[in-house]
């Protein structure tokens, strides 16, 4: 965003709207990124060790500091927060900035699912009015739906976790799906191999550490590998639901119906109501609007609404907003209990 006066515009306007400003910790603790994402996503962060020799480093992501903070002052109240400030990442692509300045809003420990996805929703498009451009695209998904899909299929409860899990990782997401449709990951010997070790540690003291944990929880694990057998033609049937699912893609308005098609198709007990979703209009102002099965795989923490905002400026296409619903964030971050949490960003890198 080339004009200053106009970042201070839209935080003008998202203030007006009940969010309270908030400043965020520039410096957090490694181990709340590497704990979520994993170690690879170590190479992305810029990491240091204090006088203590503790691992800090720049915060790679605002949502997350936001709720670290929410954590840590031990927030009961529901909160309509506001910030601004830069977020610190590596990048493979060395045309991406590494330091992105962004604008973000949430509303923290509220129940009202569907009204706050709508607040976050209606308050990026009217903060959006404040800037000029030509035309744009509101994609929306939801996250939710896709996990409704895998509890209904006929797959074992160690795929269904993985896929889950995974789902926001493309790429591996897509060779999981391979594995699947060829039961590649399954040697029969190593089955066999597995089946002898149980038996072994049956007999061993269950609540021995093994690489933190317990053997009770590792023989569970085996357990269920040994009863959950896996044919190919059920695999190759299930990655082929879950491929037409992913290819779901329209204007809003038919997303419902074109969903309840699918899955009566499938015989899959879900029925998406019309107005699931925050938007029901195909157009709003200068904006299409469309839905994507697909959507939703840039964030590991989202867990239902997810959207973006695309806009058209001197004939290069420009993401501007980027938002979603992440119910599991707080919670994994250290929460005793579920802590619900919507919020949306804007990019003032475009």
């Amino acid at each position: 965003m080339k004009s200053k006066n106009s970042s201070e515009i839209i935080l003008k306007n998202i203030k007006s709207k009940g969010f309270k400003l908030i400043e965020l910790d520039s410096v957090i603790e490694t181990n709340h990124i590497v704990e979520r994402s994993g170690e690879n996503f170590r190479r992305f962060i810029f990491s240091f060790k204090d006088q203590n020799g503790n691992e800090l480093c720049l915060r790679p992501d605002l949502t997350i500091a936001s709720c670290i903070k929410y954590l840590n002052e031990k927030n009961t109240k529901v909160e309509k927060v506001v910030y601004s400030g830069q977020a610190f990442r590596k990048t493979l692509n060395q045309k991406e900035p590494i330091i992105k300045n962004q604008i973000g809003f949430e509303i923290i420990g509220s129940k009202k699912e569907k009204e706050d996805d709508k607040k976050i929703l209606e308050t990026s498009l009217k903060s959006l009015s404040q800037l000029k451009f030509r035309s744009g695209n509101l994609i929306l998904g939801n996250v939710e739906i896709f996990k409704l899909l895998l509890n209904k299929l006929d797959i074992p409860k160690r795929w269904r976790l993985r896929l889950q899990r995974h789902y926001w990782r493309e790429n591996y997401f897509n060779d999981l799906l391979k594995r699947l449709e060829t039961n590649s990951d399954v040697d029969p010997t190593i089955v066999e191999i597995d089946k002898n070790k149980y038996k072994k540690m049956l007999k061993q003291n269950q609540s021995r550490l093994i690489a933190s944990r317990s053997l009770k929880e590792i023989l569970t694990r085996f357990d269920n590998k040994i009863k959950d057998p896996r044919r190919t033609k059920k695999g190759r049937n299930v990655s082929k639901i879950i491929r037409e699912f992913l290819k779901i893609n329209c204007p809003i308005k038919q997303a419902p119906n074109k969903l309840n098609i699918f899955f009566k198709k499938n015989k899959i007990n879900i029925r998406v109501q019309d107005n699931y979703f925050p938007v029901t209009k195909n157009k709003l102002g200068k904006l299409n609007v469309k839905y994507s099965a697909a959507f939703g795989r840039q964030l590991e923490y989202y867990t239902g609404l997810v959207f973006k905002i695309d806009i058209k400026e001197k004939s290069k296409n420009k993401n501007i907003i980027n938002g979603g619903r992440y119910d599991n964030l707080i919670s994994d971050l250290g929460s005793v209990k579920k802590i619900p949490a919507v919020g949306a960003a804007f990019n003032l890198n475009y």
